[in-house]
């Protein structure tokens, strides 16, 4: 469970539930004045209802910290949901891969690939959660069909017409 904001979202917070696969669980999108644990809790509920078979959650660490860990406790006696938190080492400074966090910041970089999601154009939080929807459904069938996914960026574009040149003159 991660969530994510930007400077480009207009004020609103993506939560993403993902699989060990970085396939998306549940979404829920909410404006940005809305705090990660009461954010965590609704969307910790929809999960408990559409798989009631998932046990175990590891967490990004604004879901809960050494103050208020009512969402761990809360996860764990309503939901019967055993809540990790994915926590950061206060004496290690910049950039650190987390255990398990990569998974979710894959998927949003998937995600965020498509037009549509690299800001936010949608008016409703709904139609914010559907367009996430339409992404993962989008990538999932190119990955099952088992084409290769193109995407419109013109660094890529570049790049591929580089190493296509250097690799007919090197023949």
């Amino acid at each position: 469970m991660h969530r994510c904001s930007s400077a480009q979202d207009n004020g609103r917070k993506r939560h993403l539930v993902v699989d060990t696969l970085g396939l998306i669980l549940v979404v829920m999108v909410t404006a940005a004045s809305v705090q990660d644990r009461p954010g965590g809790r609704a969307i910790l509920a929809t999960l408990a209802a559409r798989f009631p078979s998932i046990a175990l959650i590891w967490a990004d660490g604004g879901y809960a910290n050494r103050i208020d860990a009512t969402l761990v406790r809360w996860a764990n006696t309503t939901l019967g949901l055993l809540l990790q938190i994915v926590k950061r080492s206060d004496d290690v400074k910049g950039f650190q891969v987390l255990p398990r966090r990569w998974v979710v910041e894959r998927t949003f970089g998937w995600l965020i690939r498509n037009r549509r999601l690299a800001r936010d154009y949608e008016r409703r939080t709904d139609h914010s959660e559907t367009m996430i929807k339409v992404a993962m459904i989008r990538l999932m069938t190119l990955r099952l069909a088992g084409q290769t996914t193109t995407w419109s960026n013109a660094t890529e574009r570049q790049a591929t017409r580089r190493l296509t040149i250097e690799t007919q003159l090197a023949a």
